[in-house]
């Protein structure tokens, strides 16, 4: 396994980093080559967090209202679609590496779209559960993922800030086009409303990744460290997901990131239900977009920073105040005041976590299996955090109240911290050599 990645010091194949110290005219390069990409990716991210997250609920409760269906039998669905999204997100980073980045992500849209748009007109289960398995072939190749891959292509120096930017899409996503959802959905129906946005999405992204995602595999960087690299690409080893697997260094990050997700996913599900018995309808709906702003405050004023930071360390502090947050519930669920600020605070943060993952992976290990170890590790993050919800609803009918469930996120959250600061699998000291093992 390389050496931890530094700004300026970063091991690539057949490079020397002791030769090639950063320049601001190497970091305004990659934007001025690159924005169109981010462009693309934040057009992108905005649909399909909209289409393919926040919309969950929407589809829920619509669902719930014209076909008289279970809560159960809706989150089954959507537990199906989690689950098959984290299946596909297997297989979606080889078909980034070898097939035509326009394709790939145009046909994920395409899928999450129809996905989306056969959820919301489902008469039948079956129906909705087809559905859902499209939902999350599109899902795999739209998130995350895909654009943190995507934007990999541009990106080396200022890669932190180039996702950060673009998966601000999301956070705009649940300010923007969840409650356009809630609102349409009650005049012109929900099945009208989600197939008005995605072919929006369709119209809005097809012309950014036709002419802004022209990938030259042999450009050339301003960057001598990534054309030694791009020069060495014939040499380079391929692993297997057996080799990442039985990595403790990978490990390092996916399991606690795992733990983190699983508690942020769970409680941005049942945030509704804890916070309108207190807030009533009115102060939820203020709550929820406060959080959304807090959100992109948060990633974009760290994204500015995330390139030259310990990115472990703002990790753990991030998990760190989404536990106090939750704590704050736990202890003054009858405060308004408390309820607002915790709300915010967990906000703050909930970008980051979703960001973070792949700029750990992107310093700590080779360039050439970014897209391989992104994957995978989305991919576990999303097996386990697509069993948080349907856990936490348990435990709270269990112990007819949230107490008992947010102290479980609050323990994860804790378990997420501790996990992500330790460093043993991480190697410490640059080592030079041609060609450097990649996992240990």
């Amino acid at each position: 396994m390389p050496p931890v990645k530094q700004d300026e010091a970063r091991e690539i194949p057949g490079g020397n980093a002791s030769h090639t110290p950063t320049t601001s005219s190497a970091r305004s390069g990659e934007f001025r080559d690159g924005w169109v990409a981010v462009l693309a990716c934040f057009v992108l991210a905005v649909f399909s967090w909209g289409l393919g997250f926040y919309g969950l609920a929407v589809y829920l409760a619509e669902l719930q209202r014209f076909n008289g269906w279970s809560t159960a039998l809706i989150s089954t669905a959507t537990t199906v679609y989690y689950l098959f999204g984290a299946a596909c997100l297997m297989i979606a980073p080889r078909l980034l590496a070898r097939c035509d980045l326009r394709i790939v992500l145009g046909c994920g849209a395409v899928l999450l779209g129809l996905g989306a748009v056969g959820f919301s007109l489902a008469t039948a289960p079956w129906h909705m559960f087809g559905a859902a398995l499209l939902l999350g072939a599109g899902w795999s190749c739209t998130s995350s993922t895909a654009i943190a891959t995507t934007l990999s292509h541009w990106f080396d120096r200022r890669r932190g800030l180039a996702i950060s930017l673009a998966l601000n899409g999301a956070s705009v996503s649940g300010i923007a086009v969840a409650p356009a959802l809630v609102i349409l959905s009650a005049s012109i129906g929900l099945g009208a409303v989600v197939s008005l946005v995605a072919a929006s999405m369709l119209i809005l992204l097809f012309p950014l990744l036709a002419f802004g995602l022209r990938v030259r595999t042999n450009r050339q960087s301003k960057d001598p460290r990534l054309n030694a690299a791009i020069g060495n690409k014939a040499v380079r080893p391929v692993l297997t997901t057996r080799q990442v697997f039985r990595s403790v260094h990978f490990w390092s990050v996916t399991a606690p990131m795992s733990l983190g997700l699983a508690a942020q996913a769970g409680f941005l599900m049942h945030q509704v239900a804890v916070l309108l018995p207190t807030l009533g309808a009115h102060g939820t709906s203020i709550a929820l977009m406060s959080a959304s702003g807090a959100a992109v405050f948060g990633r974009v004023g760290l994204g500015f920073v995330i390139d030259s930071v310990d990115q472990r360390a703002v990790t753990a502090g991030c998990l760190s105040s989404q536990a106090i947050a939750l704590l704050a519930i736990i202890l003054w669920p009858m405060s308004p005041t408390v309820l607002h600020g915790a709300v915010i605070l967990f906000g703050l943060s909930v970008g980051n976590l979703i960001t973070l993952p792949p700029l750990i992976i992107h310093r700590e290990f080779p360039d050439h299996v970014f897209g391989l170890i992104v994957g995978l590790s989305t991919a576990v993050g999303q097996f386990v955090y697509a069993l948080a919800p349907a856990l936490l609803g348990y435990i709270h009918d269990t112990f007819q109240g949230y107490s008992a469930a947010l102290g479980l996120c609050v323990a994860l959250d804790v378990a997420a911290t501790l996990g992500i600061l330790w460093r043993g699998a991480v190697p410490r000291k640059p080592q030079q050599q041609a060609e450097p093992s990649i996992l240990n």
